[in-house]
């Protein structure tokens, strides 16, 4: 599993969730699932999925913000019903890896982040990417946002 820096700029199309992190598993494809029946709703859109996370800040940080969506090649003058434009610019610390192994992709960014000296930035959204490949299975690339 390879891990590096990089600077992205999203820019996005979707719809914001909430709740606690625990049912973060279960209730964020289940919103993810409803954004897919109106995709084609969002113009100019890149085809691949995506969802940002509000990180958890300590244990007594219950509950939390989520937005699922696809990503756009170009800022939106319109935003569907119910839908909001996000974009953000920042410095991450990423890797990619089989969506089954989503726990492990994460605790190995955490461990890289610490032993390379990099200072996670808890206000800023954990970002997600959705890639599907062949046999119906499916990746996905993990951006954790630093300071620079």
């Amino acid at each position: 599993m390879e891990c590096k820096k990089v600077n992205r700029n999203f820019k996005a199309v979707g719809i914001k969730g909430g709740g606690t992190f625990a049912n973060f598993g279960t209730e964020v494809p289940k919103l993810a699932r409803q954004f897919l029946t109106r995709i084609d709703e969002v113009a100019n859109h890149s085809g691949t999925e995506i969802a940002l996370f509000e990180p958890k800040k300590d244990v007594d940080h219950l509950e939390g913000r989520y937005y699922v969506g696809v990503i756009v090649n170009e800022t939106l003058k319109e935003v569907p019903v119910g839908m909001d434009y996000f974009e953000t610019a920042k410095s991450y610390i990423t890797t990619r890896g089989k969506i089954m192994n989503i726990d492990h992709l994460h605790e190995q960014l955490l461990k890289w982040i610490v032993e390379q000296g990099y200072e996670r930035d808890l206000e800023s959204y954990i970002v997600e990417t959705y890639h599907p490949i062949e046999n119906s299975d499916e990746e996905v690339e993990i951006y954790l946002p630093i300071h620079h």
